[in-house]
C-alpha cells in the first residue's frame, strides 16, 4: 500500500538536507596531527565490582522475610518483640533486624475444589468462601479465585472487590467431564498433556503461586477447599510445594471429606506445614466451613513479620532451612525455608 503524499514530503526533505551538508561539514574537519597526544578520555571512572579472569561475579540476599504466627494454650499472642525470638538458617544464628505485626497488604488466591467429590458441599463452600472474602478484603487487598477439577480455570482475577469474587464464586460448578485441550497456563495445567486427568490439585497450586503471586508482593496467602486428592497433575506434591516456597506463599487447607477417604490427608499437611499454613479438618460437615474460614481471619489478623540478612548472602539458588522459635511453651507456624533466588517474590531481594 503506497503512502499518502503529505508523509513522504519531509522524508524527501530530510534526505536533500543530509546529502547537501553532510559534504561540507566532513571537509570543515581537520585531521588531527600525528604529533598531537589523544584528548583525555571523558568516560567516568568505572564503578562496582571488576571482573578478573577466574573470577565470579555474586549477587547477594539483601533481606529474608518470615510471616508466622504464634499460640500459646490460650490463643494466638499478642505484643512479642524480636528479642523474644531466636532465628536460625541452616542451624546457624541470624539477627533479626524488624519484627512487626503491621497489617501488611494481603494478596489471597482462592484455590476450589470443584471436582466430582465435592458435589454435595459445592454451594456451602462457595458461600463461606465469598463470606470469607468479603470480610477480609480491604480497598489495599487483592484477591483471585482458581476452580480445579479436570482443568485449572482462572474465575476471578486480581480484585479488591467483594462483589466481583463473589459473581465469580458462584459460576464455580462440577465438572467431571474428561478434560479440554487445554494450553499451558491457566486454562489447561501447566503443561500440555494427552494423559488422562482427574483433579489437578498439584497443578492448581503450581499455577497459582509461580503464574499469580511470584511477581506480588506483601502477605501472600493460598486457601485450598478440598478433600486433598489429586489425580493427573503433571506436576507432584514436591514441585507444588516448591513453587509455593519460591513464590512466599503461605497455604492452608480446609480439608473436607469422608472420613472413610483421607488419602490425600498426608499430603495436604505437608503441603500446609512446609509453607507456614495449616491444615484445618472439617470432615464431611460443610456446616463447619464458615468456622473453617474464621480462624484463617483470624490468624491473619494476628500474623508477625520477622525480617533479617542472612549471613550466607550469595543467591545461589539453593534451599535454606530457617527455624524460628519465641519461648518455651509457644507454638510458631512459619515456613521451613526458602530459596536464595533472583527475583524470587519477597524471599530474596537483590543488592
Amino acid at each position: 500500500m503506497r503512502l499518502p503524499v503529505p508523509r513522504l514530503l519531509p522524508v524527501v526533505l530530510l534526505l536533500f538536507l543530509l546529502n547537501f551538508w553532510a559534504p561540507a561539514v566532513l571537509r570543515a574537519q581537520e585531521a588531527p596531527s600525528p604529533d598531537t597526544p589523544p584528548p583525555p578520555s571523558k568516560a567516568p571512572a568505572q564503578e562496582g565490582p571488576v571482573l578478573h579472569e577466574g573470577q565470579t561475579l555474586k549477587v547477594n540476599v539483601n533481606l529474608v522475610d518470615v510471616y508466622f504466627s504464634a499460640r500459646d494454650n490460650h490463643g494466638f499472642i499478642a505484643g512479642l518483640r524480636k528479642d523474644d525470638c531466636q532465628l536460625m538458617e541452616d542451624n546457624k544464628p541470624q539477627v533479626i533486624k524488624n519484627l512487626t505485626q503491621e497489617k501488611v497488604p494481603l494478596t489471597i488466591g482462592i484455590l476450589l475444589d470443584t471436582s466430582g467429590s465435592q458435589q454435595y458441599v459445592l454451594p456451602l463452600e462457595k458461600e463461606s468462601g465469598s463470606h470469607f472474602l468479603k470480610d477480609v478484603i480491604t480497598p489495599k487487598d487483592e484477591a483471585f479465585l482458581i476452580s480445579f477439577d479436570v482443568n485449572v480455570d482462572l474465575l476471578a482475577d486480581f480484585t479488591n472487590s467483594p462483589r466481583e469474587l463473589d459473581r465469580a464464586m458462584q459460576k464455580a460448578s462440577i465438572n467431571t467431564a474428561s478434560s479440554s485441550a487445554g494450553v499451558p497456563g491457566i486454562g489447561g495445567g501447566p503443561f500440555p498433556t494427552s494423559n488422562p486427568r482427574g483433579t489437578l490439585l498439584f497443578d492448581a497450586v503450581y499455577l497459582a503461586s509461580h503464574d499469580k503471586l511470584m511477581s506480588q508482593t506483601g502477605r501472600k496467602i493460598i486457601v485450598i477447599v478440598s478433600d486433598g486428592g489429586d489425580n493427573g497433575s503433571q506436576v507432584n506434591l514436591k514441585g507444588a510445594i516448591e513453587a509455593a516456597q519460591k513464590a512466599n506463599a503461605i497455604v492452608y487447607v480446609i480439608f473436607i471429606s469422608d472420613p472413610h477417604y483421607l488419602s490425600g490427608y498426608g499430603d495436604m499437611i505437608q503441603l500446609t506445614e512446609q509453607t507456614g499454613g495449616r491444615l484445618i479438618n472439617v470432615g464431611h460437615d460443610g456446616r463447619k466451613l464458615e468456622d473453617a474460614f474464621d480462624q484463617i481471619q483470624d490468624e491473619l489478623r494476628t500474623q508477625y513479620l520477622a525480617s533479617y540478612t542472612p549471613a550466607n548472602k550469595e543467591a545461589d539458588g539453593k534451599f535454606r532451612k530457617v527455624e524460628l522459635e519465641c519461648g518455651k511453651g509457644v507454638k510458631v507456624q512459619a515456613r521451613k525455608g526458602y530459596y536464595a533466588i533472583i527475583g524470587g517474590g519477597d524471599d530474596a531481594k537483590i543488592e
